[in-house]
């Protein structure tokens, strides 16, 4: 990439990109100060949707309603000067040799996905973050290629302190420097990791056909910025190609394809203007709107594309009973359907989670839930003392409370299985779940009672109940529990999700 101003932006942004996203994580401080959710307050794709679908407006959002003016202003620049992927894109482009552009893609595939995801919104149901250029790239990154990366370095690190033997104090600097700044607090291979990793790879592979293919094409964000980019005044100047040149057309990564300059696709990378060859070209505001063209997608893409937000949100919708019953969310949440209106299914929540709790959703919570945070007791659970899923999430989806009013929050309530939990199955002392309940007041507590053993002898054994008042749901009673297979206490989710009171009900004991 040729170091112009538009190129040193582009980098700019990756960098910041990238480090946002390492500091995106637990670094044995209870606050996160700066969070890659910037990169996604600022996006206009997230404050359409998140307006649309919560009708409501959060202050979260006021960096996108700028955007979305600066964008009004000068044009799609976005895509040109900030945006990690396409950065990303322009960086794999001049390495990939070129074939023939996807016909079946050209004309209004965009629109298609575009219309169905704000159409969608307009109903309740906010799909966005599926698409959204900055979320598949977050995800791949969180979900595989950064724990891949932490765990070949860590493998690394290993062969080379066998390698030196006892030298290995001269380089143990240099990890920990690592260590702490870089590699993921854990190398937790989430599910979805595979797919989503595949899905931002095949964007990056669509390079080969033609440049910057995702975002002429397909890209919902880029097609919104470029609606509106058309009522911009800054535009090139001339908006077609000179008749005795043609140059443009070589040295422009996303438009040209005809003759006239498609100002909706124009992303303000200026190639053409520093690639000229007669020094024609200028970027400047004008008056005469008329290089604008006609407004697409038409009529029948445009009633077709709301018509099929409104059918998908319909089934999207549907949840079993027995689903309902294991969505647990992050705390703080109260309501399933304002958190679905949210949530950008970005993933940082479950990069930040302390004792890995938070996966993202796969047929668990329907087509409404995909890639939405869900806790798994049996495989992490919610740390008392913990807000960091509040502290990074970009919409307020996962509401940031205080530590002293998060611990009260609701997530769901333990329910002892008699089947499996072994004072009950098997007649004999079991309070693995009492010693690590975290409430001061014990959310789990014992009784002695009497009981005929398997064994058809009467023993005393210590029998746990739920303080239900108290008990907020954390999950690490199911987390603990020592049997290898199905845990003896699982965690349900509960549609009063009121937070707990100060004082339990019941006296201890």
């Amino acid at each position: 990439m040729k170091r112009t101003p538009s190129r040193i932006s582009q980098l700019f942004f990756l960098a910041l990109f990238l480090i946002l996203f390492v500091q995106t994580e637990y670094r044995g401080k209870d606050e996160i100060n700066a969070a890659v959710n910037t990169f996604f307050r600022v996006n206009p794709l997230v404050l359409f949707s998140y307006v649309l679908a919560a009708k409501s407006w959060t202050w979260l959002l006021l960096p996108a309603l700028l955007m979305t003016l600066a964008t009004l202003a000068l044009g799609r620049f976005f895509c040109g000067w900030i945006c990690p992927l396409g950065t990303i894109l322009d960086l794999v482009t001049t390495r990939i040799r070129k074939t023939t552009p996807i016909k079946a893609l050209k004309g209004n595939t965009k629109y298609w996905l575009l219309l169905p995801l704000l159409s969608a919104s307009l109903f309740n149901l906010n799909l966005s973050g599926l698409l959204d250029p900055i979320a598949i790239l977050l995800r791949g990154l969180t979900f595989l290629l950064h724990p891949l990366a932490g765990l070949a370095t860590r493998e690394a690190w290993v062969g080379l302190y066998h390698l030196i033997g006892e030298r290995r104090d001269a380089v143990a600097p240099a990890y920990n420097l690592i260590h702490d700044n870089i590699l993921p607090f854990r190398d937790t291979i989430y599910p979805l990791a595979l797919f989503s990793t595949v899905v931002l790879l095949t964007i990056i592979a669509l390079e080969r056909f033609e440049t910057r293919t995702w975002c002429r094409d397909l890209c919902p964000l880029g097609t919104l910025l470029g609606w509106l980019g058309r009522f911009s005044p800054f535009r090139r100047i001339p908006a077609a190609l000179c008749g005795d040149c043609g140059a443009c057309r070589e040295l422009c990564p996303t438009s040209f394809d005809q003759k006239n300059l498609v100002q909706e696709e124009c992303i303000l990378c200026m190639d053409c203007q520093r690639g000229c060859p007669h020094e024609r070209i200028s970027f400047r505001p004008s008056l005469a709107l008329k290089g604008a063209g006609p407004l697409q997608p038409e009529r029948r893409v445009l009633l077709g594309g709301m018509a099929a937000g409104v059918l998908l949100a319909v089934p999207a919708k549907f949840r079993s009973p027995e689903q309902v019953s294991r969505l647990l969310r992050p705390p703080g949440v109260r309501s399933e359907d304002e958190f679905l209106k949210r949530c950008v299914r970005c993933g940082e929540c479950m990069k930040v989670c302390l004792k890995s709790a938070l996966y993202p959703a796969a047929y668990q919570a329907g087509i409404e839930g995909f890639y939405t945070p869900l806790m798994i007791p049996r495989l992490g659970y919610c740390e008392y003392n913990c807000t960091l899923c509040g502290q990074v999430c970009p919409t307020g989806a996962i509401p940031l409370l205080p530590v002293e009013s998060k611990r009260r929050e609701v997530v769901g309530k333990a329910v002892f299985d008699k089947n499996h939990c072994l004072p009950f199955a098997r007649k004999i002392d079991c309070i693995v779940c009492e010693e690590h309940c975290p409430i001061p007041e014990k959310a789990i507590r014992s009784r002695a009672v009497t009981v005929i053993g398997i064994d058809g002898i009467a023993r005393t054994v210590k029998e746990p109940y739920i303080v239900e008042e108290i008990c907020n749901g954390c999950g690490i009673c199911e987390n603990v529990c020592p049997l290898e297979t199905k845990s003896g206490i699982d965690i349900f989710a509960v549609k009063d999700r009121t937070p707990i009171s100060r004082e339990p009900s019941s006296p201890y004991g």
